[in-house]
């Protein structure tokens, strides 16, 4: 049987150096999760990363986000603090809004208060407002 010689670049050879010494598997506990946290923050606080160490960086964050993503969900935002903080990132107001949209001012107000929720008309204009993903709007449909 024929084998394959792997070369080693300095790429690849960091990042092994890494997965020696903290390898990359799924997070199952506590324990482990802080673990890993540890070990991304170490890689966090150096000055430069080479490629492997980066590739590195990425993997291991990637199972830390795995993790916390199954045990530490994160509700979408309430359609008033939505609105409110893409409000404040604009730097506008209620008026600007209604004049920018025709949206009716009362139905902005009653959104940011929390009485209303966002109808899918609204979330259609405010997406083409804000330039934003009309999903992140409709996270609470």
């Amino acid at each position: 049987m024929k084998t394959k010689t792997v070369r080693v670049t300095p790429k690849l050879s960091t990042y092994l150096k890494r997965v020696a010494e903290f390898p990359l598997v799924s997070i199952r506990t506590e324990a482990q999760l802080r673990a890993a946290q540890q070990v991304i923050d170490q890689l966090l606080t150096q000055t430069k990363l080479d490629a492997g160490e980066q590739m590195y960086l990425d993997a291991l964050s990637d199972l830390v986000a795995t993790y916390e993503e199954a045990h530490y969900p994160i509700a979408p935002a309430a359609d008033a603090d939505m609105l409110k903080h893409l409000m404040d990132a604009r730097g506008i107001t209620q008026s600007q809004l209604h004049r920018d949209t025709d949206i009716p001012k009362s139905t902005i107000s009653e959104i940011l208060s929390g009485k209303k929720p966002f109808s899918r008309t609204i979330i259609r204009t405010l997406a083409d407002y804000f330039q934003v993903n009309s999903g992140i709007l409709a996270a609470n449909l």
